[in-house]
This record gives C-alpha cells, structure tokens and sequence, in this order.
C-alpha cells in the first residue's frame, strides 16, 4: 500500500525493502496467521472467485505458520514472474508503482496481535500475504497489477494518483466479479476479512454496479468500515483488457472537470446490479 510524504527509515534500502527475517516470529504470532487462515479458508469456497482458491493452492500457504517470502517467491517467480518483497509499512506513491511495474509486490512483515482478529488499520502479513498474493498466481490478474504499476507511474506526471488509487481500492482491495448467475469476491480487503467476506455478497445495504473504468475514479470510498458500493467486473481478462485500452490522459482530464461522486450515489447510467438499503451505512453515521 502506498503514501506520501513519509521517510524512509534507516533499516530500509533505497527501494525501501526490508530482509523479512522469518525467524524472528514467535510461535504466537505464528499461531494469529494460522488462526486468521483456518477461519478465512473455512469461510471462501463458493464466495471467493476460483482464481484465488486456486492461488492458495499454486503457492501452498496452506502450510502453517507465517509464510517465509523466499520461498513464497520462488514459487510466485514460477507461476507468473512475480516475487513478494517485505517493507517497514506504507510506502511512499513511486516506490509502490514501481515495484509493481517490475512484477514486485511488497508486502508488510508484522502481524496483528492476537485481540486484533477482526480490523486492523495499518495492512499486515496477513492482509497483505493472504489476502493479495493468490490472486499473482493467476497470469491474468499479474498482468493487471504490473499495468496498474506502470499506470500509476503516468498518473503521478498528471496529477491524478488520487483517481487511480480509486481504481485499486475497487478492484484489488474491494473488487467483485461475476461468476455464472452469481458473484465472487477477489479483492484483498474482503478476502482477508470475515465480516466483509459475508458483507460483500449477503449484506442488502450495498449498492454493487457494473464496472466502469470512469465511474469508478469518480467515486470515493470507505477506509474505515465496510465498503457503500462494490464494483463487479465481468471477468479478470475484461478488467485487464479495459485496462490496456484506455487513453488515460484525457481520461484524467475528464475527470477534472467533474464532481467527486460519494460512496453511496447512484446514476443514471450505472449498470446497477444490487441497488442496497444504504442501512448499514445510516446505521453507522446515527451511532
């Protein structure tokens, strides 16, 4: 994950990378990761999308424990020429670009602490491991992510990394996509979530649209609780593919001459799937 205005600390190379020294975990926090996965692993079939199951596979993180990068890479490497590399926390915006525009996924070494099971702030081994990393062992989806790499490296030269961290949060951390007469869920911040996992999919309160590469670097979002809106793409390659095919500068200047849209708008011409009870989120802002 990726933020500006932040220092590299002293321990970190100048790509900010970190050794992840494996043996320094202890058997607690060993014990969170293989809590956290039983739970999520038990929880996923039939709601997260075949891809991802099946990356969980490719890369054996079913073993116990805390995965060790090195090992995790060599079989990511492997399977689509990507590797996991372990940073002190966010990022800042360039870095996280180009790691990704060089087929690197950086990755948080800390894990939550036991009491922190259900939401933590700051993404975590778990979040990051767990929840993003199966989905590069599909080619697919790792071509996406070294797209949205080299993207954002142009974005920065427009001024518009704010419209396309829009486009991450709704595909890669809260993305839907359809699956037969139904939807699965992929993106990293359900997947590694067991409130958001049932949320996405069961809850009535969330609108989810149809993808729309525009529509989304419009709408704003949700750091802090479950997600208004979830945008369901067609299929990984449709995502890819819109990806590569759109002309992003006028695109961004497009979008400078229009209003920001809240999480929880609807328009005329959204492809609306679900059209929620927006209860969950009145519920919260009454408290």
């Amino acid at each position: 994950m990726a933020h500006d205005s932040l220092t590299r600390p002293p321990e970190a190379a100048s790509d900010w990378t970190v050794p992840q020294d494996w043996g320094r975990y202890t058997v607690e926090e060993h014990a969170v990761w293989d809590t956290l996965f039983a739970r999520q692993s038990a929880l996923l079939p039939g709601r997260a999308a075949p891809e991802f199951l099946a990356g969980l596979d490719i890369l054996h993180l079913s073993r116990p424990g805390i995965p060790d990068f090195a090992e995790l890479s060599e079989r990511l490497m492997k399977a689509t020429g990507w590797q996991v590399v372990a940073v002190p926390g966010l990022v800042p915006d360039d870095v996280f670009f180009d790691h990704l525009a060089h087929r690197r996924f950086v990755a948080g070494r800390f894990i939550r602490r036991a009491d922190q099971l259900d939401y933590l702030q700051e993404p975590d081994v778990f979040h990051d491991v767990f929840g993003h990393v199966p989905m590069l062992a599909h080619p697919v989806f790792a071509d996406y992510m070294q797209a949205y790499g080299e993207g954002g490296l142009r974005a920065m030269r427009h001024g518009a990394i704010d419209k396309l961290a829009r486009l991450y949060w709704y595909t890669v951390e809260f993305g839907l996509v359809r699956s037969g007469d139904g939807l699965n869920i992929y993106g990293a911040g359900i997947v590694s979530s067991r409130g958001e996992s049932l949320f996405a999919l069961d809850d009535p309160s969330p609108n989810r649209i149809g993808f729309d590469m525009e529509r989304v670097m419009r709408t704003r979002y949700r750091i802090d609780d479950y997600q208004q809106v979830y945008f369901v793409i067609d299929s990984f390659d449709a995502l890819l593919r819109a990806t590569l095919e759109t002309d992003f500068a006028p695109l961004y200047a497009r979008l400078g001459d229009q209003p920001d849209l809240a999480p929880g708008d609807l328009l005329p011409g959204d492809r609306l799937l679900t059209r929620g009870t927006q209860a969950y989120a009145m519920a919260r802002a009454g408290a």
